[in-house]
């Protein structure tokens, strides 16, 4: 069995739960969460024992509750009506995501429409056509580029959800820029580097290997993607939310299995995967050689524990 390095929980997922465990340690339960925090069945269930409530209208939020919002971020509606309704609010969108939303915020002032790369329904796009009241295409494909219609072209700018696959958007892109030559791209692309590492070892880790185990929650954009790559380079896939979920016939005649995670599934249900496909008869386990990630988002202000210097909480690593 080969495991992809990196793997497994972001700086931003980190950051995401750690906020929750934090607003809990300090102010009790219940602690209020617009969405799932994280697109994780584990984690959201473990959340859910320690007093946090996953809601999705503010409505279901009583007056003078604490309310974090998730790491995929809201719309601006979201934002000021939680502003109104008067809860203390911590803000666990991913600084990534955040990114995104300034830009749309500064080019929309200088006049700018804009194209966002992303699934439709998925909560980080939502969050982010949701800072503009108009002026925001979302393109799903390359057919949806041909199909928009911006209500001028001058001034046109393209943004990206954080969690896609590198080679569908550099696709769909590549449409956009032939459709609209003068289209202003990001700086820096918006696909988040966890995502763009994930996929990358995937890359390196399929051709060595006869089956790729995603350990990640159906919900979960970049642990789809990361099948979809698998996939794509011909190694069958298969994306599991828990050890329980594994399939003996997955594994008849394979003799080298891959395993990696999404960045919101923590090593906890790695560890267990691996106990489960050994019991299928796995005998070695080595990790890839890849990249050591470092990154890490500061909390949000009024979040310190008291006698907690800088230490974190132990959450599921």
């Amino acid at each position: 069995m080969v495991l992809a390095e990196p793997r497994g929980f972001c700086a931003g997922v980190d950051r995401a739960i750690e906020i929750v465990e934090r607003a809990l340690a300090k102010f009790g339960r219940p602690i209020y969460v617009r969405h799932e925090i994280v697109h994780n069945t584990y984690v959201v269930n473990d959340l859910k024992e320690k007093g946090a409530i996953f809601i999705e209208e503010l409505d279901e939020v009583p007056a003078g509750a604490t309310l974090v919002f998730s790491a995929h971020g809201v719309s601006k509606a979201v934002q000021d009506e939680a502003a109104r309704r008067g809860f203390q609010i911590f803000d666990a969108t991913c600084p990534l995501v955040t990114k995104v939303h300034v830009e749309v915020a500064k080019l929309h002032r200088e006049g700018y429409e804009f194209l966002m790369i992303g699934h439709k329904g998925h909560p980080e796009v939502e969050g982010t056509m949701g800072q503009l009241d108009s002026g925001i295409h979302l393109v799903e494909d390359v057919v949806d580029v041909a199909r928009v219609q911006p209500a001028q072209t001058e001034k046109l700018a393209v943004v990206t959800q954080t969690t896609l696959s590198v080679d569908d958007a550099a696709e769909i892109l590549a449409a956009v820029k032939a459709r609209f030559p003068s289209v202003r791209e990001p700086k820096q692309q918006d696909i988040c580097y966890a995502t763009q590492n994930r996929q990358d070892a995937v890359k390196l880790l399929s051709p060595q290997v006869d089956v790729v185990i995603v350990v990640g929650s159906p919900t979960s954009s970049n642990s789809n993607r990361l099948r979809e790559v698998a996939i794509k380079l011909g190694t069958p896939s298969f994306m599991v939310d828990s050890a329980d979920e594994l399939q003996p016939e997955w594994f008849e005649g394979k003799a080298r299995v891959g395993l990696t995670a999404g960045a919101s599934a923590p090593e906890i249900l790695v560890r267990q995967v691996i106990e489960r496909i050994k019991a299928f008869g796995a005998i070695s386990v080595r990790s890839m050689e890849g990249l050591s990630e470092t990154i890490k988002f500061p909390l949000p202000k009024g979040l310190k524990i008291d006698g907690d210097q800088t230490a974190p909480l132990q959450h599921l690593r």
